[in-house]
């Protein structure tokens, strides 16, 4: 069935790289796992059956090294490269390179993703598919102040500010009046030209209190698309999340079937391939599409324990050229899944608190999934992203998966450096949390942060 794919690089690190060497191994491929100097010793790529060292420790001269990625799948005789999530996943240059040398890009296609990585293109496609988008521009922004003043009146402040080729809650500055419009937009296009090589920006209605809800798909080579209903991301700080849920609590089956409906329609006209998400703001039982991460999604975990579906391991066989083995009918939406991301970083500050672990012991019991590299030992290096773990809890009811978690978090022991572990226990105690429907500024209301 996967023949095709005998041999898969992984070019990422941490647990999303363990978690595809586990999907590969359960597919009877072959894995190459390639790393920086600094990640000899993370567990996947003690696990590999080939491993290909590819640069020194800063990411830019290792896993955002595209004829370094590639020559290790050369080199390995590997038929196919997995992005994963984050680094070179959502580039679209580099899908094209992977596919122009000869190699199958684990994701969907490079003009697929060139679309819906630019915000504007993504928001031209979505309303074309009836999906509903935030009130808006509708293109981005020129340099005539005349223009973009009439376009904030026409949307009514506050509005925002964004990057078209923006992501990680980067390239976005909320405006609420006139005065700071012009400068909002300078700054932001500065910014998006620094960071993402594009300074186009494009301006939005701000909502006040919205949720952040997302629906996750999955889509084939011969047309076949699946939602696999909604997760509920709303937990954040500075737009990053920090708790994920699904179902979404308070969201009906109705809406779910008509927005998840509409997200597969989109993905079906686009030509859309492999696992996507793409995300909403909620408020007052509206939607408004915001953006498409075509991409497997740190949170994935959540939708496959409610769903029973790997996404990961779907995602491969679609680029082995298999059908979806199933149909929109099959999929069911049992339990709650709850996801805490644990990271490696000081509570209160949220420093980054690299170092060696002493001492590492994960939760278990009924219903508790762990997704990590980390062990006993493990030097947590301070060159990545500061996620070292996911803990997630499943129950019948979102009730049985909150008491769950505060178990899991209670177990779980990492000693040598600080983790946000105490974050997520106050916020299982909040009532706000426990009542569910929290929006997307909630959490950093509770802590203070402006």
């Amino acid at each position: 069935m996967t023949a095709m794919l005998e041999k898969v690089v992984i070019a990422n690190r941490g647990e999303i790289a363990l978690r595809i060497l586990r999907a590969c191994r359960e597919l009877g491929i072959k894995t190459v796992a390639v790393h920086s100097t600094a990640d000899h010793n993370t567990k996947h790529v003690l696990l590999a059956d080939e491993t290909v060292c590819i640069g020194p420790p800063q990411s830019g001269a290792s896993y955002l090294n595209m004829p370094a990625i590639i020559s290790a799948a050369e080199v390995t005789d590997s038929v196919a490269i997995h992005p994963g999530y984050g680094f070179l996943s959502e580039n679209a240059d580099f899908a094209e390179r992977v596919e122009k040398s000869g190699f199958i890009f684990v994701g969907p296609r490079a003009e697929t993703i060139r679309m819906m990585g630019d915000k504007v293109s993504a928001i031209k496609v979505m309303k074309a598919a009836g999906v509903p988008c935030v009130p808006g521009s509708d293109g981005p922004l020129g340099d005539d102040a005349g223009e973009n003043f009439r376009i904030a009146k026409t949307i009514g402040y506050p509005v925002i500010i964004k990057a078209s080729g923006g992501g990680g809650g980067r390239g976005m500055r909320v405006v609420h009046s006139d005065a700071a419009l012009l400068s909002a937009i300078s700054v932001t296009k500065a910014e998006a030209l620094a960071a993402f090589g594009n300074d186009q920006v494009y301006m939005e209605k701000f909502l006040e209190r919205p949720r952040h809800i997302e629906f996750q798909v999955l889509a084939d080579n011969y047309g076949n698309v699946v939602h696999l209903g909604e997760r509920d991301c709303s937990m954040q700080r500075r737009h990053q999340k920090v708790v994920e849920e699904a179902p979404a609590p308070g969201l009906t089956a109705k809406q779910r079937k008509m927005m998840g409906e509409r997200c597969a329609r989109a993905c079906r006209e686009v030509g859309y391939r492999s696992a996507g998400t793409l995300e909403f703001l909620y408020q007052d039982e509206e939607f408004y599409f915001i953006e498409m991460n075509t991409r497997v999604q740190v949170e994935h975990p959540v939708t496959e324990l409610v769903t029973g579906i790997d996404i990961v391991k779907a995602q491969l066989l679609i680029a082995a050229g298999e059908p979806l083995p199933f149909q929109q009918s099959d999929v069911e939406i049992r339990g709650h899944a709850i996801e805490c991301r644990i990271n490696a970083e000081d509570p209160k500050t949220f420093v980054p608190s690299p170092g060696t672990v002493k001492l590492w012991h994960a939760p278990g019991g009924p219903g508790i999934r762990v997704d990590s590299h980390v062990y006993t030992g493990y030097p947590v290096p301070p060159y990545y992203d500061s996620l070292i773990a996911k803990i997630i809890a499943y129950g019948d009811t979102r009730d049985t998966a909150i008491a769950r978690m505060r178990n899991a978090l209670a177990e779980l022991v990492v000693e040598g450096i600080k983790t946000n572990v105490p974050l997520h226990q106050e916020i299982f105690t909040h009532s706000a949390f426990r009542q569910g429907g929290t929006d997307i500024h909630y959490l950093e209301r509770r802590l203070g942060i402006k």
